[in-house]
């Protein structure tokens, strides 16, 4: 069994809950910049910059910090945390792609790498003239997509044609040190047999221990009937309330779901409808982020140590994290945490 490895979401959008208006994490670069310093500092593996031009979580008229200006930032400023950056084709030319990967491979010493995201949000599609279609088509769209990638990556002069992009004798240099690691999430039965083929590692939303167990059975056998090469992680979204006593974590989690509705849930009808879920979620579930509640992750340090083995056991290794107010919360669950589930490891 791999030893859990522990990620946290870039605050690019000034917090995570949507109920709760200061959270004492700005969205500012000097902010990215301190919570990534002190993460590889504690002991975190890896962070996870997600690409909104909107911004999910406040509304749409809130701050949103644009990725990949803030990945090639974040990797001048750091020496060890890898870089997962994500990356939607419907707003980006793969050929360009390629080459600010590579780029950013080059700032980072080989620690980048990218979260293939076939996109979900239409309303930010209008506005911002992404490409927009309807939901396979759009996972048909990043399989070519990755394969320009990884043939500019690996060839020289590269050409393609395909339905979506054409390439002639395209020139790419210099090629990455490390070939990123192409992550992907899906829940659909098109995301999935699209994701088995393109992808080296899965993530997806939060979920219960049984329902992760499932997944990583269910891709690790997709995934087997088109490659050799098994997935290189399985990884999961989750919230984290670490406490004292359940019940102080308890009565946090109480003050973070009090719904109000409003502007920070405009985005949720264009999720539920847009997306292919294989669980529901609710206006409770939304409060946070990428059902970042569902597994559980609530408790005193031992209650999340122990729940966080139960993901372990079936299968998950990459856990990318979400806390409020984001550094303070992840400077407890380093100091509390994760010392906790390394001596269940041993």
């Amino acid at each position: 069994m791999s030893a859990m490895r522990f990620g946290y979401w870039t605050p690019i959008f000034g917090g995570w809950l949507r109920n709760v208006d200061d959270e004492e994490t700005p969205a500012t670069f000097e902010h990215v910049k301190t919570v990534a310093q002190t993460a590889e500092r504690i002991g975190f593996d890896l962070t996870l910059i997600a690409e909104l031009n909107l911004n999910d979580i406040k509304g749409q008229e809130a701050p949103s910090l644009d990725a990949w200006e803030l990945t090639a930032a974040v990797a001048a400023v750091t020496e060890r945390l890898e870089i997962m950056t994500a990356i939607r084709p419907g707003y980006h030319l793969p050929a360009v792609a390629a080459k600010r990967a590579a780029t950013i491979d080059d700032i980072s010493g080989g620690r980048f790498s990218l979260n293939v995201v076939s996109a979900w949000w239409a309303e930010e599609a209008r506005q911002y003239g992404g490409i927009f279609s309807e939901h396979d088509d759009r996972y048909r769209r990043s399989l070519e997509f990755v394969e320009i990638l990884k043939g500019l990556w690996s060839q020289t002069p590269y050409s393609f044609a395909g339905e979506y992009y054409t390439l002639s004798n395209t020139y790419l240099a210099p090629k990455p040190q490390v070939t990123p690691v192409i992550y992907a999430g899906g829940e659909s039965e098109g995301g999935k047999q699209a994701i088995a083929r393109f992808a080296d590692a899965y993530v997806t939303h939060g979920g219960t221990p049984d329902e992760l167990r499932a997944k990583v059975a269910d891709l690790t056998e997709r995934r087997a009937a088109v490659s050799a090469t098994p997935f290189s992680a399985f990884g999961m979204a989750a919230y984290a309330i670490v406490r004292d006593t359940e019940e102080e974590a308890q009565a946090e989690l109480e003050r973070i779901t009090d719904v109000r509705g409003g502007a920070a849930y405009e985005s949720y009808q264009d999720f539920v409808s847009k997306s292919q879920l294989d669980t529901p979620v609710d206006l409770r579930d939304y409060s946070v982020s990428n059902r970042g509640l569902r597994p559980d992750l609530v408790g005193t340090p031992d209650t999340v140590a122990r729940r966080i083995r139960e993901f372990s056991d079936a299968g998950v290794d990459l856990l990318l994290l979400q806390f409020s107010p984001h550094l303070r919360e992840m400077q407890r669950f380093a100091e509390q945490v994760i010392p906790r589930v390394r001596d269940l490891e041993d």
